[in-house]
């Protein structure tokens, strides 16, 4: 199990480098997070899991399953999140007290280790945040640790300094079921030079045990963040310049890892970032009602809308694409009710029930500017509560389009390469599998793999 000092400690990074490094020496290996918090999600088994174990279970060169994140928590607002159980919505435990849910939870935490674990011959369990957070009960990290009767190791993020500290206070926090199963820790996002640890690493050992299991320096990879906050460096060369609005709850950025291989991007969350831009794409939103507020607030409303009467392009995607219409209607209280921005005929009714599905995008006869996307087909997957109407101006299944307008539910047509090339002028294909590589790279050069696979029991 990978533990984590703190949140973006380098956990998901980490299980992703180790999954892949297993998978290359042969093992059947699979990745396991119990409950993960995240609006980045992909569609698994007519279900949704967090975006971090289907890259995850990719690397591990498995079919992703919804066993591998049994529960994922999707904020909606700063004190509520939709709680997902097994792919799915379960309307009574979003509504309960945080602290009531546990046991409903653990069931199926605990259901979907044993399932998967008796499928596979290794599972490698990414923790939640930090297993020392004293003033709440734990069931993501320690209880399930202890439910797996595994092995741990710890990972700290030194560039944000006091990192011995980090590891000596969290070994001295977590229960003691867990401190007798923590083997090690690993030093994440290092630069400098090594020789300046000591020694520090030489007296956490003698004060805890710990053995160091690795210096992983920072890195440069093409793995999409688990919750898409980072734009990386354009690919030299990129002429077209794309923003994205970021507003509050905005959701599956991830899937826009590859633009920035075919185009300059950037976060938009001023009126004035808006005018550099060839394409502004209003992204998929965990909560319409409240991400339009954020618009009016900024004046961004305003500025989007003269925008497409001057004839400038932008597109949006699930939530984006009911933003673009006249309005969202709600009678069942999934979100909320709001006004649109009224640049398409389209109107959005929210259904309890949650569309989660894989689909085929076939751009048919696509109109100026958006024409060359005519003809390109593209996979995708939905994740939506609303059920968008629109009213003659649908230019192919689940995309309709005016003028300078384009509006998608589909989520992941980005990520096609003739997609980015119709809309860039630039081919980018995915890295995703080189980088996979990569990280396992970076296991055999930084990390202690005798320590590796003593912990597994490769040895034997």
């Amino acid at each position: 199990m990978v533990l984590g000092c703190t949140s973006s400690a380098g956990k998901s990074l980490l299980v992703t480098a180790l999954v892949r490094w297993f998978y290359r020496q042969g093992v059947d290996v699979a990745p396991f997070k119990a409950q993960n918090m995240s609006n980045n999600a992909r569609v698994v088994e007519g279900g949704e899991i967090g975006v971090a174990q289907w890259l995850q279970s990719l690397a591990a060169g498995q079919v992703p399953s919804l066993n591998m994140n049994p529960v994922l928590v999707k904020p909606e607002a700063d004190t509520r999140s939709q709680v997902v159980v097994n792919g799915h919505v379960r309307h009574y435990l979003t509504e309960m007290p945080w602290l009531d849910r546990g046991e409903s939870l653990w069931s199926a935490m605990s259901t979907a280790f044993d399932d998967l674990h008796s499928q596979h011959e290794l599972i490698v369990i990414e923790g939640a945040g930090s297993p020392a957070e004293i003033n709440l009960p734990d069931q993501v990290n320690n209880r399930t640790l202890l439910h797996a009767d595994g092995v741990a190791l710890l990972v700290v993020d030194i560039d944000r300094g006091g990192a011995f500290a980090h590891l000596y206070g969290t070994w001295s926090l977590v229960p003691e079921s867990t401190r007798e199963r923590l083997a090690g820790y690993v030093l994440n996002k290092f630069r400098g030079d090594p020789s300046l640890l000591e020694p520090g690493s030489t007296l956490l050992g003698d004060m805890t045990g710990l053995r160091l299991g690795g210096i992983v320096p920072m890195l440069h990879h093409g793995l999409p963040d688990e919750e898409g906050a980072i734009i990386r460096q354009p690919r030299e060369g990129a002429e077209a310049v794309v923003g994205i609005v970021r507003y509050p709850y905005a959701s599956n950025l991830d899937e826009f890892h590859l633009v920035p291989r075919s185009a300059a991007l950037h976060w938009i969350t001023t009126p004035s970032d808006v005018d550099r831009c060839d394409l502004v794409i209003l992204p998929g939103s965990k909560h319409v009602a409240a991400d339009m507020a954020w618009l009016k607030g900024r004046g961004l409303d305003e500025v989007i809308v003269r925008r497409a009467a001057s004839g400038k392009t932008i597109l949006g995607i699930c939530g984006g694409a009911m933003m673009l219409g006249t309005h969202v209607a709600d009678v069942h209280a999934v979100e909320g009710a709001t006004m649109g921005l009224g640049l398409l005929p389209l109107h959005t009714d929210f259904d309890p029930t949650k569309i989660t599905e894989p689909v085929t995008v076939r751009f048919s006869e696509m109109t100026t500017p958006f024409d060359a996307l005519t003809g390109i087909v593209a996979e995708g997957y939905e994740i939506r509560n609303g059920r968008v109407v629109g009213d003659g101006c649908a230019l192919a299944p689940l995309v309709w389009g005016r003028g300078p307008v384009l509006a998608t539910t589909a989520h992941g047509l980005l990520e096609n390469s003739g997609v980015l090339q119709a809309l860039f002028g630039r081919r980018a294909d995915s890295s995703l599998e080189a980088t996979f590589d990569f990280l396992a790279d970076v296991v055999d050069e930084h990390l202690d793999t005798e320590l590796l696979r003593e912990l597994v029991g490769l040895y034997q």
